[in-house]
């Protein structure tokens, strides 16, 4: 009895990490866990404000929203609730990865002081110069990130 104990007790330890592997996965998120036990997204930035002003607003750990396996920190309750209604509408794309290393067929951080915003949708860049590189033909690298992403998307980043 004692070694059923023991192996339940184990796969409940393995399921409940099995979301946070997923979501590093699929999403762009900071090592470590969030008090809810998943990763946090976008280094903590409030992406209600980044998604809509293009502003580097630091969530706070008092208004957090889980999504999709992932923890996001917003700045107030009301850009939580914004978050809540539609997710959708501010997630950023290619699960927050830089939008210039997916159209190469990798998955880079995307630093939230590297954004842009079109068409209503957030798109993140590893560092200033890519950020610079993306400027020159933004078009370009929009079109080949969507059609690289689709490959990639469910890719550990460490084997592309």
């Amino acid at each position: 009895m004692k070694r059923k104990t023991q192996l339940l007790l184990v796969s409940i330890a393995l399921a409940a990490f099995a979301a946070p592997s997923f979501a590093e996965d699929e999403y762009n998120v900071t090592a470590g866990f969030s008090l809810e036990g998943t990763q946090l997204a976008l280094r903590g930035v409030d992406t209600v404000a980044l998604s809509t002003l293009n502003a580097v607003v630091a969530g706070d750990a008092a208004h957090v929203v889980e999504h999709d396996g992932v923890t996001y920190y917003f700045a107030s309750e009301i850009t939580a609730g914004q978050f809540t209604a539609d997710p959708a509408a501010y997630m950023p794309q290619y699960g927050g990865f830089c939008a210039f290393a997916v159209a190469i067929g990798k998955k880079l951080d995307g630093d939230p002081r590297y954004a842009d915003i079109v068409d209503g949708k957030l798109y993140l860049f590893v560092n200033a110069a890519v950020f610079a590189k993306y400027t020159e033909n933004p078009e370009e690298t929009l079109r080949k990130a969507a059609e690289t992403w689709p490959s990639i998307q469910h890719a550990a980043a460490g084997s592309l």
